[in-house]
């Protein structure tokens, strides 16, 4: 299979909200979301041949709980050798409030 760039499908907000309250429910006290800012995303889509963006789960050095963030191209391959990003900002303590993803 190779990558278009229009893979995923829309969900509902009452589907994300029921799918994070359940993730919260099993993870108490755990990081629920990542924030990521639109240039910094921008950076990676604009890489050449990049279609789309994976996201790997991580820990960091301290056992926190991280997404790392690389382009992809449309043969399914990381673009490694460019922009790799994380120091997302963690929700909590940086969720802002509403929106109801959130809880």
């Amino acid at each position: 299979m190779a990558f278009t760039g229009d893979e995923s499908d829309p969900i509902s907000l009452a589907t994300g909200s029921q799918w994070t309250a359940n993730y919260r429910n099993a993870s108490p006290n755990s990081t629920n979301a990542h924030f990521f800012g639109y240039k910094k995303l921008n950076s990676i889509l604009k890489q050449d041949g990049c279609i789309g963006i994976r996201a790997y789960y991580a820990l960091d050095d301290q056992g926190q709980k991280q997404l790392i963030l690389v382009g992809v191209d449309a043969n399914e391959k990381d673009l490694s050798a460019g922009i790799i990003l994380d120091r997302s900002f963690p929700c909590p303590p940086y969720c802002g409030g509403g929106g109801g993803l959130g809880g």
